[in-house]
């Protein structure tokens, strides 16, 4: 069957644009090999905030008396805890299978790869093949767990995020190699339910692509948790053949050996760029991410890409946004939308991750401010001053603002906290409006709110805080 659109994997990015292709008029088939909604809702955004909720729920407990609550005899049955995420994955993929059904999207489910002639020849569990034709390819075949060739994964005793959502036994402990997003929040859901956890990062701060300020705090919060962080440190080699793992460390002072029941490699990503046919088509690639231009299309006519598998940030938002643009060129070309969107700003997008404290930022780090030669203001509203935090019991962290004292344009936000992963959105529309800190504090912020911090930053900035 002829398609106007065939789009190759079904995570945020292929989802989203099949079914605002789907919107637009376009005839439309996914091919996905696994599950509908990608690694996103089966094994990453979605599962593992089911899992942190369920640490959040046990840490409330523990804490219960500092509420006034007396609670006992509790603890963590970790098969029910995975249980849970797994079902919270599950009913977010049929949410997808719903919405291919709703939208009229063909579901093609195979391994797809495109062919020299821009066919896509789809290969399905039992072996069989079929070709499928369409006049506009995209592919979205998202990213996958990094592996080193020092820290080869064994999926039981060295494993990925995947397998970390998923273990058949809660460990004692645990050895977790990186401190990006998902290092930090396997970090916090491991030690909250009781493991030993040590984080293991390469370069000199946690988090290393946030605020300087917000990796120290998230240090000071999780060492103070009881989790052990070693920075400016590397695991040189591991011995898996032992019950556990036994993980050589260099460190600035030598080489120690850590043990634990697992090792988890949290080093980031790797594109899925193999194995779908860019070689077929002699489709550019750069740095291992295909090349594309502002609107996706690909260095071969009808091909474009998406997502993880290009150069910016792997983000689901940033893959969702970019499945938009995308489709929305397409239609134009075609008469079939009004104009050529607006191609993505990828210096306005809100990263977050979700341990406790959350961590929340959008645009320059102090520190990148003050190198590309601003002048700056900058305001820091620590949440031990705001009411909400004050009545939730959860005052670390703070929001800090940042602005171009020459014209009050907002630079960025960078946050640790109780809930501030709600709050950056707003720092995204405003840098958007082109908004000055003028218009931020002629609006008014609901009281009490962890949002209304944004606005004490602000005044911060300005000489003009009021709670102070």
């Amino acid at each position: 069957m002829a398609y106007d659109i065939i789009v190759i994997g079904s995570g945020p990015g292929g989802y989203v644009a099949a079914i605002r292709a789907a919107q637009l008029g376009f005839k439309v088939a996914v091919v996905e090999k696994e599950s509908l909604g990608g690694i996103c809702l089966n094994w990453g955004c979605i599962p593992t905030k089911a899992l942190l909720k369920s640490a959040s729920v046990f840490e409330n407990f523990t804490h219960a008396a500092d509420y006034g609550i007396v609670a006992s005899d509790f603890k963590v049955d970790f098969g029910a805890v995975i249980k849970r995420s797994r079902g919270a994955a599950d009913k977010m993929s049929k949410g997808v299978q719903f919405l291919m059904k709703k939208n009229k999207i063909d579901v093609i489910m195979g391994m797809g790869k495109l062919t020299s002639g821009k066919d896509v020849e789809v290969t399905a569990a039992d072996g069989s093949v079929a070709v499928h034709q369409a006049r506009h390819i995209i592919l979205a075949t998202g990213a996958r767990s990094r592996q080193l060739p020092n820290l080869p994964q064994d999926g039981k005793k060295v494993i990925g995020y995947r397998e970390a959502m998923s273990l058949p036994q809660q460990p004692r402990s645990i050895i977790v190699v990186g401190s990006g997003a998902i290092g930090v929040e396997f970090a916090y859901f491991y030690n909250s339910i009781g493991a030993k956890v040590t984080v293991v990062e390469f370069m000199p701060r946690i988090v290393p692509v946030e605020d300087e300020d917000v990796s120290k705090e998230l240090e000071r919060s999780f060492r103070k948790k009881g989790i052990t962080v070693m920075t400016n440190s590397s695991v040189e080699k591991v011995d898996a053949s032992g019950e556990g793992v036994k993980a050589t460390v260099k460190t600035a002072t030598g080489e120690i050996i850590l043990e634990a029941d697992v090792l988890l490699s949290a080093v980031g990503i790797a594109p899925n760029i193999e194995g779908i046919g860019l070689e077929a088509l002699n489709i550019k690639t750069e740095k291992g991410k295909v090349a594309v231009d502002k609107y996706y299309k690909t260095s071969v006519d009808g091909v474009y890409a998406i997502g993880d598998i290009t150069p910016g940030q792997a983000l689901a938002h940033v893959a969702s946004k970019g499945a938009v643009i995308c489709v929305e060129a397409i239609a134009f070309k075609e008469g079939k939308y009004k104009h050529m969107p607006e191609p993505m700003d990828y210096g306005n997008i809100p990263g977050c991750t979700y341990c406790s404290p959350e961590i929340a930022s959008v645009g320059m780090t102090e520190k990148q401010a003050r190198d590309a030669g601003y002048e700056i203001k900058v305001g820091k509203f620590p949440l031990s001053a705001s009411g909400k935090a004050v009545g939730a019991g959860a005052t670390e962290g703070f929001v800090k603002v940042i602005f171009d004292a020459k014209y009050g344009e907002w630079l960025g936000t960078h946050s640790i906290g109780y809930n501030v992963t709600e709050t950056i959105a707003e720092t995204v529309v405003a840098r958007k409006l082109e908004t000055t800190w003028e218009e931020v504090l002629n609006s008014v912020h609901p009281h009490p709110t962890i949002s209304e911090a944004v606005k004490d930053a602000v005044e911060a900035a300005l000489g003009e805080a009021i709670h102070l």
